[in-house]
């Protein structure tokens, strides 16, 4: 099977090639803006550089995708949060041009990597199924945009209905090797891995309960939807959801019970004030996505997640203490010297042209 993934080496993207690579003899073809160095799992693959954000690489991605039997599109960004127009750009224009690339070249499959976070915000925190409204929370940059892509999708389901369309919606997605990017996504550069390991307080609403999914998992359930070309939307996520105190005992802290709302103030203001590179929809996102049901993904295509949530959680910020990384771009060693090396030549993350 030839499959083309955007975001072939990212946190997804990397699971994914190593699922492929053991699922079977595919040709895979990565689309990155950016090569990764030529080892496992990324030698897996061969190598279109394209930006999705520019319509000069439209013939690029066109290219791709001639003679595909599927298209897998994982690409998205994170930052700069400080330049919602790129992250649009990205997450908007480039979902909009991998849909006219995969009609203009007749691929048969898509599978669309959406998220937890194109949901409405839920009710309680009773399972919901695919069926839940998909306005997204409105004060969130990233559910606003992959609420966007979803209504992009039913538009092209109505323009190509022999196209296949998956859309899968995981909850938070982790894994050892997304470490570092994490740490370059959450921490200011100035902050090195180390301090989660000195963590004696954790300032958060108990409430906090979120769907958490391991890369791998996520992986497993891309491979079975291209093997069965099932259309429809499919929720991924561990049985068990993480919530405030898992988070606290995985740090070795104690939980100090805030409100979210002066959660979500402190973290406005020092985002405002270009001292960390979270802004405070992700705070909302994390208040408002609901829990899960993957009955669904279950019954459709076999699935179950293998890792549970809070082995997810534990892997992940044991990736985020050690700063671990992997040989791609997006998946690079973060240090403090580099990071403060860049801020110095390009300014805060959060408000580069490029992330």
């Amino acid at each position: 099977m030839r499959i083309v993934v955007t975001g072939a080496s990212g946190n997804v993207g990397s699971a994914l090639l190593r699922r492929l690579a053991a699922s079977g003899d595919h040709d895979v073809v990565g689309v990155a803006r950016r090569r990764p160095e030529p080892v496992w799992p990324f030698d897996t693959a061969s190598w279109v550089e394209a930006d999705l954000t520019s319509d000069d690489d439209t013939d690029l991605l066109r290219h791709a995708c001639l003679g595909a039997d599927a298209v897998v599109h994982l690409a998205w960004g994170f930052q700069p949060s400080h330049r919602e127009d790129r992250l649009a750009a990205l997450g908007v224009g480039g979902t909009g041009r991998v849909l006219e690339a995969v009609v203009a070249t007749r691929v048969p499959h898509l599978v669309h990597m959406s998220s937890v976070g194109a949901y409405s915000p839920k009710r309680d925190d009773t399972p919901v199924d695919e069926g839940w409204p998909k306005e997204g929370v409105p004060t969130s940059m990233y559910s606003r945009h992959k609420a966007a892509a979803e209504r992009m999708l039913d538009d092209l389901e109505a323009l190509a209905p022999d196209l296949v369309v998956s859309r899968m919606r995981p909850g938070i997605v982790g894994q050892h090797t997304a470490g570092s990017a994490l740490l370059r996504y959450g921490l200011p550069a100035v902050v090195p891995a180390a301090v989660l390991d000195h963590v004696p307080v954790l300032p958060l609403d108990r409430g906090l309960t979120v769907p958490i999914v391991h890369a791998d998992d996520v992986a497993d359930a891309v491979v079975r939807v291209l093997g069965s070309r099932t259309p429809g939307a499919f929720n991924l996520a561990a049985p068990s959801p993480v919530t405030a105190h898992d988070i606290a005992d995985v740090l070795g802290a104690r939980l100090l019970h805030v409100p979210s709302a002066a959660v979500r103030a402190a973290v406005s203001s020092s985002w405002h004030a270009r001292l960390q590179p979270v802004d405070p929809g992700w705070v909302d996102l994390g208040f408002a996505v609901p829990l899960l049901d993957t009955t669904r993904a279950a019954t459709e295509l076999g699935w179950s997640a293998t890792h549970e949530g809070l082995t997810v959680l534990a892997e992940t910020i044991e990736g985020m203490r050690t700063a671990a990384a992997d040989a791609s771009p997006v998946l690079r060693p973060r240090s403090v010297v580099a990071s403060m090396g860049r801020f110095l030549q390009r300014g805060p993350v959060s408000s580069r042209p490029r992330p």
